[in-house]
């Protein structure tokens, strides 16, 4: 009788599902007539008899395990393609990574000897260039100063007119002189 026996682990090794999967299927009628609880060493555990003609009840059973197992099969293979392709477009980043690299390196070094042709003549431009400003502000502060010489004679010239300006505003005058 023991040999007819088999455990929930058993038949889930035996279909390759989990046993949570094996005790799903159990219907109350399947349970009824072919599972039995056997208490060893104080643990409680589930057996399956088996019998060499199967009932309808343990074809389903073992039909829909094999569903599952088709339909698991799917799913893997479904996996194994998207983890190709995902190889692969990892495959062609790193090749596209590689190539932007490469053409940076590339450009940096032109762009450096495009540099290092450009500063001679940069370096005789700019001395040029620096001269002429300071031509130029030298020949501004000779003007401010004239300017300024020019002002403080102004300057004197304006308060002697102010004074004169004074004078006439300060003495009365009649009525008849004010359009003079």
């Amino acid at each position: 009788m023991s040999e007819n026996l088999k455990t929930i682990k058993e038949l889930a090794d035996e279909f390759n599902v989990s046993k949570q999967a094996v005790r799903k299927r159990l219907t109350e009628e399947f349970r009824a007539n072919h599972v039995e609880t056997i208490t060893s060493n104080g643990v409680k555990t589930l057996v399956v008899t088996y019998t060499s003609n199967p009932t309808t009840g343990d074809l389903s059973v073992v039909k829909i395990l094999e569903q599952q197992l088709f339909v698991k099969d799917k799913q893997l293979e479904n996996k194994d393609s998207q983890i190709s392709q995902m190889q692969n477009l990892l495959d062609q980043q790193q090749r596209l990574a590689l190539q932007d690299k490469k053409l940076l390196e590339e450009y940096k070094s032109e762009i450096n000897d495009l540099k290092a042709l450009k500063i001679p003549a940069e370096g005789s431009q700019a001395e040029q260039e620096n001269s002429q400003p300071k031509e130029e502000v030298k020949a501004l502060k000779f003007e401010i100063r004239a300017l300024q010489e020019e002002l403080n004679k102004q300057k004197i010239h304006s308060q002697e007119e102010r004074e004169k300006l004074k004078a006439e505003l300060t003495t009365p005058k009649k009525w008849y002189q004010f359009w003079k």
